[in-house]
């Protein structure tokens, strides 16, 4: 494969050529040449787009599809589709399936069903077996196999015995465990944040407090056993300062926050839809304020899109009754956009590749060519024509976004969207 991108505004702090515009050659998934004029003598393949902007390939590293056992829901296929069309050129795949992927074939049949494709594909191996927080699972082997994290997705580990052990055991072979914000004796029966809108609503409400207890339990157990420690998806203040002080106190510890976390508070909830349920819930604007600080000063190291597709029987349901969570993958870049700048964005998008053992290359010449393509500029209404996923439950639909994807460069393989 032999491409030549032409007057492509580079966004990379790592390339000497960052923040200049230039012309890129890549042949055989290699960076060939970079110059602000390459003459295409040779007739190659021609990427012309308007307004383009590359920076290194995206990575998200909380993605939920379905398959296996939920293929109604996303399929392997599809969902790597979903991936490339949306800018990231690799994502970490939780282990919510059925069965849930708590054996080192588990992670084989992930890694097969995925391989030759544009977008490399990360196991997160369950910590517990089946995922119900009783006994851990098959650790080591599962990461010969190529599992990169441990994780009970949207699971509490209640026993605090045995997030120690698991802590203990995975630093043996530097392995990264993640434990889910929680407490589930405070969050009870609730399902959305506590607070006067879920008063008003009727509707029963999860503390923040049952976060941070959670987060506080996990910093103290980390600074008790060392190893790596993940804390997917915060959503409080008190957590932004919990882990800022730990980091302070040089603890393995990195953290995560879903984009619509940043960009849409509990009171969007008075519509009652369901595609607003997710976990942890929608909080206030002090809370989203304090995660945009900590994202801004690196407390926060990383954002997800939290993509996690439900079918359309599980959530056009009662609110009480529906199930947690959203698609986000298509509306990530243009959501982040509309929080930060272009140049913060693509640092949460690439920023959490080191922690999770992926590969970093710069958009230099002999470099391999893991690249986004996108134009930072436009805006538009986020609407169902704009979804790709199986299942539609986006909570972004109607959002004023900006930002398009054109599509990505990896693995020696071209992906343009339409």
């Amino acid at each position: 494969m032999t491409i030549l991108l032409k007057s492509a505004t580079i966004i990379d702090p790592q390339s000497e050529f960052h923040n200049t515009t230039q012309d890129i050659l890549i042949e055989n998934g290699t960076i060939l040449k970079i110059s602000n004029n390459i003459k295409n003598t040779n007739d190659y393949e021609e990427v012309k787009l308007k307004n383009l902007h590359v920076s290194q390939g995206w990575f998200d590293s909380s993605v939920c599809f379905g398959e296996p056992g939920y293929e109604e829901r996303e399929t392997i296929k599809n969902g790597l589709k979903v991936a490339a069309s949306s800018g990231f050129t690799t994502i970490a795949l939780n282990s919510n399936t059925n069965p849930v992927l708590d054996t080192n074939s588990d992670i084989t049949f992930i890694t097969s069903k995925a391989s030759n494709n544009i977008v490399t594909v990360l196991p997160i191996g369950a910590l517990t077996i089946g995922s119900k927080g009783e006994d851990l699972a098959e650790l080591y082997d599962m990461s010969t196999s190529g599992a990169v994290a441990f994780y009970d997705y949207k699971k509490p580990i209640t026993n605090p015995n045995l997030m120690k052990i698991a802590l203990q055991y995975a630093a043996n072979f530097n392995g990264l465990v993640c434990s889910f914000p929680q407490e589930n004796k405070i969050s009870g029966h609730g399902v959305m944040n506590e607070n006067v809108t879920s008063t008003k609503l009727g509707l029963k409400g999860i503390p923040a407090l049952a976060e941070a207890l959670q987060v506080a339990r996990d910093l103290f157990l980390l600074e008790y056993t060392g190893g790596k420690l993940h804390i997917p998806t915060i959503s409080t203040a008190p957590s932004v300062a919990l882990i800022r002080e730990a980091k302070k106190n040089k603890l393995d510890v990195t953290c995560s926050v879903a984009i619509h976390n940043l960009c849409i508070s509990d009171e969007a909830l008075t519509s009652f839809d369901s595609n607003l349920k997710v976990l942890p819930p929608l909080r206030t604007q002090t809370d989203i304020d304090a995660l945009i600080a900590g994202a801004k000063d690196g407390t926060i190291d990383m954002v997800t899109a939290d993509h996690s597709p439900i079918d359309i029987e599980e959530k056009k349901v009662e609110f009480d009754h529906a199930e947690y969570g959203t698609i986000g993958l298509e509306s990530a870049f243009g959501a982040l956009q509309t929080v930060f700048t272009t140049k913060k964005t693509i640092e949460l998008l690439t920023n959490g590749k080191k922690r999770f053992g992926v590969e970093e290359s710069a958009i230099n010449i002999g470099n391999k060519a893991n690249i986004t393509l996108f134009n930072p500029d436009t805006k538009y209404t986020f609407d169902n024509n704009h979804i790709i996923s199986r299942s539609k439950n986006s909570i972004f639909v109607g959002a004023e976004l900006k930002g398009t994807v054109y599509g990505i460069i990896s693995n020696n393989k071209i992906h343009l969207n339409n």
